[in-house]
């Protein structure tokens, strides 16, 4: 063995051994694709050459193929199984700029598989190393002709729609690992994806550590990660730019098939940036989400126009008849996202009736939230609620100065849209707008918003068996309330306190509105503890040991 090979083969030890390579790999030497005629020159097409040292080593029951220091132009490889390609330092695969390179180095024509890296139905294989893969995406995009907004709508903009994909076609996803099991992917820089960069379809057993995704804010559909359909997956140590969702998790039908539950997924140690979501699940949701977790990351942006800003830290979806059951996020710092939460029950298109659907058993904490500009929501459908949501030690920072048209605006429905934050408009909340959800308990949550703020922070409405505590908010100016309850049942709110100068510290409306409880809390700094409407019953509001409200 040369002692190239030799130190390559070393550094992959460990990954070999852990994905079970042991009588496989570890018997195999290291195959350099210069051995197959790859030229590092930037211009020559090197598929075939590549694509015959990964046939090789499949054949002899598995290996590394070693790409080692320069500029390999290439269409579509298709990896195997027990096969791990390993990038070294300084070496980069040049995805071509011609489409018809992505059908195969033995030319198959697969329309609907157009990939630069490809695996299906392999087990234990491997991307992994310092090198980077440059799929040069900016050559497969064009104008989108998409007029620009007026300055007062700037926060509903989103950069990557001044492109499109052209309409000869694009490779997408770049790499695409379909129903492998044991898959790893290490170390790589993935970068100028033309669409989707990192796509694992129903995949068991993936770990994609320690990679760095860097596609320019304006492309297009360039999602980081989309984990569809998969189980066992941990995504650590990522670092993702792009100009769409950055990690994303999908449940849907594939090839005629119903859609495979995602379960057991955790993301943690992550960087994101982006101008469309952090860390999403949805939009597709035919299926369900059960077991996953997102901790200890960072969502961030620079700053930037906010339509070259994160749309949502973190949105939970589910409007296509399935269901998230278990999901936990905590750790996570946010900065200039333009908003923390988003999370929503809709109706979409319902194309199976399972018993388990709905969103439900969601708990999020330690969460810091700055710059943003528009208010997390929580919100089903009418007879259809979020349910068990529990947020505890939240600070979010709203820097949007409000406007007068902005206070006591009603919110549409909208059951069949397409989920996303700005859906609604600017909402009636400066902090937090819940609507139709049941059994929440909200613990140590503090609310600012720029000076000025006229909106009540927080609004439930149609919301059943909700506990609030230890809840702080900047004053709200005028006579609108720091709480809003409409047809609201069964709420407390405890150990909580009244900004000084506020005129109302809760506010109950709707004629549905029934046991709401006030214990505790300090009222000192509003000018009234409750305003109740006509419509709602006088035993409706219980006030129980509270400091009481300034006299003036």
């Amino acid at each position: 063995m040369l002692r190239r090979d030799f130190l390559v083969y070393s550094t992959l030890a460990g990954a070999i051994n852990a994905f079970g390579g042991k009588s496989a790999w570890a018997r195999q030497a290291v195959k350099s694709i210069l051995d197959y005629g790859a030229q590092p020159d930037g211009r020559t097409m090197n598929t075939s050459a590549i694509q015959r040292a990964i046939d090789e080593a499949f054949k002899g029951g598995g290996g590394v193929v070693h790409v080692p220091a320069g500029t390999f132009l290439t269409g579509r490889l298709d990896l195997k199984s027990n096969v791990a390609l390993y990038l070294d330092a300084g070496s980069t695969l040049l995805g071509s700029m011609s489409l018809s390179d992505y059908q195969g180095a033995d030319g198959n024509s697969e329309p609907d598989q157009r990939h630069l890296i490809y695996a299906s139905d392999a087990e234990g294989v491997s991307l992994s190393g310092p090198g980077r893969i440059d799929g040069q995406g900016a050559s497969f995009w064009e104008p989108s002709g998409r007029p620009p907004l007026p300055p007062d709508q700037a926060w509903t903009d989103v950069a990557s729609h001044a492109l499109k994909p052209k309409s000869s076609g694009r490779p997408s996803p770049m790499i695409l690992f379909a129903n492998c099991r044991r898959v790893k992917v290490d170390g790589v820089r993935l970068e100028n994806s033309p669409g989707w960069t990192l796509h694992m379809l129903e995949c068991d057993d993936v770990e994609i550590t320690s990679i760095a995704i860097k596609n320019p804010v304006y492309g297009p559909n360039t999602d980081g990660i989309d984990v569809t359909g998969c189980q066992n997956v941990t995504i650590s140590g990522c670092t993702v730019e792009t100009g769409d969702d950055a990690i994303c998790l999908k449940s849907e039908r594939h090839s005629g098939k119903d859609p495979r539950l995602v379960r057991n997924v955790t993301v943690t140690n992550c960087t994101l940036t982006t101008c469309c979501n952090g860390f999403k699940l949805g939009t597709s949701s035919e299926g369900g989400f059960e077991n996953i977790v997102f901790t200890d990351s960072t969502v961030t942006n620079q700053p930037a126009p906010l339509g070259q800003r994160v749309i949502s830290g973190v949105a939970l979806e589910v409007i296509d008849g399935g269901w998230i059951d278990g999901v936990h996020v905590s750790g996570i710092r946010m900065q200039r996202a333009r908003t923390p939460l988003f999370i929503r029950l809709g109706n979409r298109k319902r194309v199976h009736n399972y018993s388990q659907h709905g969103l439900r058993n969601v708990t999020i904490e330690n969460v810091h939230a700055s710059e943003t500009v528009l208010a997390s929501s929580i919100t089903g459908i009418p007879g259809d609620y979020v349910d068990s949501v529990t947020l505890s030690n939240l600070h979010f920072e709203n820097v949007l100065s409000s406007r007068p048209e902005w206070v006591g605006t009603s919110v549409a429905e909208k059951e069949s849209a397409y989920p996303e934050a700005r859906m609604y408009g600017m909402l009636p909340a400066s902090g937090l707008y819940v609507r139709h959800a049941r059994n929440l308990r909200l613990d140590r949550i503090e609310f600012v918003a720029a000076a000025g703020e006229a909106r009540p922070a927080l609004i439930f409405d149609d919301v059943d068996r909700v506990q609030v505590g230890n809840l702080i908010s900047t004053a709200v100016r005028g006579t609108m309330p720091m709480v809003s309850l409409v047809n609201a049942r069964n709420v407390s709110i405890v150990d909580s306190a009244a900004p000084a100068g506020i005129d109302t510290f809760v506010s109950v409306s709707g004629g549905n509105s029934a046991g709401i409880v006030l214990a505790g809390d300090d009222l000192r700094g509003a000018r009234h503890a409750f305003q109740a409407g006509g419509e709602v019953a006088p035993q409706a509001v219980t006030i129980e040991g509270n400091a009481p409200p300034r006299t003036d």
